[in-house]
Formats: C-alpha cells, structure tokens, sequence
C-alpha cells in the first residue's frame, strides 16, 4: 500500500462527471451531467461522480476522503457534497459524503444504494447501468423533503443494525436446532445404557439388528459536461463518511 506521505496523482476535476477510467459512453455522461446539475440547482447539494483508472495502492476509503477534499466538493459552511466514485481495476466503488450530509446519507443507506443499486449490474459488466442507477438513488435521497429523508436515513440504519437482544435470540436458536437431533437420539440411549447394561450387552452379543444414528446437523444462516473547465468545487470538506462495495 502506498506510504500516506506519498504525493497523491488525482485526476483533474472537469466537471460533474470525471470519467478518467473511460468506462462511461458518452450518451451515459450527457445524462449524468444534466441530471448532477439539476440536482445542484434544486438542492444546492453538489455531487460528482468520478471513475479512476488507479487507487494507486490506497484503499478506497482513504482514497475517497483524500479527493473530496482535494476537489472540496460542496459548499464551504454547508459541507453539502458527494461523490460516487469507481475504481474499475481494483473492482471497488465507494459514495463518499460530506459532513454536512451525513445524517440523510447516511454510511448504512450508502451500503444499501451500493448493494441494491450499484453492485448487481457492474457484476455483470454493466458499469454505465449501475453508475446511473447508483446515482439516481442518492439523487431521489438528496432531493426529499428533509424530514423524509431523514426517517429514510434513520430506517435504512435500524435495517443495518440487529439489537443486542436480537443477536441473543439468533444465537439462542441456532443453538437449539443445532443441539436438539444430537440430544433427541442421545439421551434415550445414554439412559437406556445407564438402566438397562444387561439388555445392552446381551443385544450387542446377538448382533442386534438395526442400528442407532448418533449425530447433528450443520447449516448456514445466515454543473457542465465533463469537457466543461469552469466547473468546480465550493470549499466543502469531508470527514471519511459513507460507505464502500466491491465485485
């Protein structure tokens, strides 16, 4: 992994759309680029989505952080910027936020948008699919009225999250459906063999026909166009906030 002291290459900020990878058709970059600057208009809220051909040895997330605030995406005392950004070698993908819009976009709703929206059509190639669809689910998000998107946010953490007890429950069960088949057949026999040595032996003697199964059951729970040079960031900063996937 690269040293952090290391001078870090980031592609040039062009616009709302940064497709340094060259993953995206242009058609694809035109609908991106309309639909991150209307959003902007609307909201006020800035987001760019950028494609690297290299994290150059970092992980994603320190990666993410570093370009938010080297392009200062978003309003200087709002902190109101995202990026959805897409690193095709390493198979990784990650929505960073800023501080300012972490509580409606939240690190567990972010998962959920990579998961659901992102992930199932770059597993099958299809990266302009999943960037548009990745994009437009934090877009809908971004443009609610803040107290829904604020309860969607809250709903998407509670998801994420199993309570203590839950956890219990899970482990208690699983416990018992593990245990019980083992128990049913064991315990008869072990007071069979305690009360009954005489019987036992004779039947071992005589080759007792059949046979008794001793055993468990294992199972698994589970605002331009990218060739625009007047587009920039607004002095937003970032504090390592949102949430990463890979394929």
């Amino acid at each position: 992994m690269a040293s952090p002291a290391a001078a870090q290459d980031f592609p040039a900020l062009t616009g709302r759309v940064v497709d340094a990878a060259e993953i995206l058709p242009a058609d694809a970059e035109d609908r991106l680029t309309a639909q991150l600057e209307t959003l902007e208009t609307q909201t006020q809220a800035q987001f760019v989505i950028a494609t690297v051909p290299t994290l150059e040895g970092y992980a994603i997330e320190d990666y993410g952080y570093r370009l938010g605030r080297e392009w200062a995406i978003g309003d200087a005392e709002r902190n109101d910027g995202v990026i959805l950004l897409v690193a095709p070698v390493e198979r990784e993908v990650r929505i960073e936020v800023g501080y300012g819009l972490e509580g409606v976009l939240t690190d567990a709703l972010s998962k959920i948008i990579i998961e659901n929206d992102i992930l199932p059509e770059f597993r099958r190639g299809e990266y302009a699919s999943g960037i548009e669809a990745g994009a437009q689910a934090i877009v809908i998000q971004l443009g609610l009225p803040e107290e829904e998107a604020l309860a969607r946010a809250r709903a998407a953490s509670e998801q994420s999250e199993l309570e203590p007890s839950q956890i219990v429950f899970i482990v208690v069960m699983f416990v018992l459906v593990t245990l019980f088949p083992i128990l049913f057949f064991l315990v008869p026999f072990v007071i069979f063999l305690v009360f009954f040595p005489r019987r036992y032996k004779k039947w071992k003697k005589e080759g007792g026909k059949g046979s008794i199964f001793v055993g468990g059951s294992s199972r698994s729970y589970g605002g331009f166009s990218s060739g625009g040079s007047s587009f920039s960031g607004g002095g937003g900063s970032f504090g390592g906030g949102g949430a990463s996937g890979s394929w």
